[in-house]
């Protein structure tokens, strides 16, 4: 396994698009929008952030297969990490007194407030996905010897975005909404962004090996204590 410099611009890059990616899905998600009926499924109705979220997961499997899960472990925390801040300084911007000129406060309250179960569900939903996707996608690199990349892209998407799906539903509407709802709101979410990223694999295939070239690395991460805590190995 290879050490790689995180401070290389390309790392800076793609790791300030991944953090873009999630801040703007947490903004734009309490949009709700209609894409239509699907049989059996029912009305697909999901939140706008299924179109940007899923840019995440394939820039994790970016930073994963060019750099390893030891560097992408750091950027999805640095992820979280500016989520937290964001959550908190949106909250305590509500909390400040209105100009009496500025009429938007309800406005305000009504699209960026976040309640506390929404916001648990956000994180819980984020860590458990994202880790799942990069150490799936590290695993099968050393099993399949670096072969079959999307295979190993789309399988570890189906089980990131699978778990991020079934974290976020049952922890935000659990109690809320029924079971039979909540599983066709998982498998809706689920199934168009696996769908998402197996029409973006040609994408990732051009960045990856962009990227492989430019850094001049390829790296396997045999010998790593997968454990997403963990600083150093």
């Amino acid at each position: 396994m290879s050490r790689t410099n995180i401070d290389s611009p390309w790392i800076i890059l793609i790791s300030s698009i991944f953090v873009t990616s999630l801040l703007t899905s947490n903004i734009i998600a309490v949009k709700i929008v209609d894409f239509g009926t699907l049989p059996l499924l029912g009305a697909m109705v999901v939140d706008a952030a299924i179109i940007v979220f899923p840019i995440s997961y394939i820039i994790g499997d970016v930073l994963t297969e060019v750099y390893g899960f030891h560097i992408a472990r750091r950027i999805i925390w640095i992820g979280f990490l500016c989520n937290l801040i964001m959550v908190i300084f949106i909250y305590l911007g509500g909390l400040l007194t209105p100009s009496s000129i500025w009429l938007g406060q309800e406005s305000y309250t009504e699209i960026l407030g976040f309640s506390r179960r929404l916001i648990v569900a956000s994180f819980l939903a984020y860590l458990f996905g994202e880790f799942a996707n990069s150490y799936i996608l590290a695993k099968l690199k050393i099993r399949m010897k670096g072969k079959l990349l999307f295979v190993r892209t789309i399988s570890s998407t189906v089980v990131g975005q699978g778990l991020d799906s079934l974290i976020f539903v049952f922890v935000a509407f659990g109690g809320l909404l029924t079971l039979n709802d909540m599983i066709s709101m998982v498998l809706i979410n689920w199934g168009f962004k696996v769908l998402y990223e197996t029409a973006a694999t040609p994408v990732t295939y051009g960045v990856i090996n962009f990227l492989k070239h430019k850094e001049g690395i390829d790296t396997y991460d045999t010998g790593l204590t997968f454990n997403p805590f963990f600083k150093r190995n």
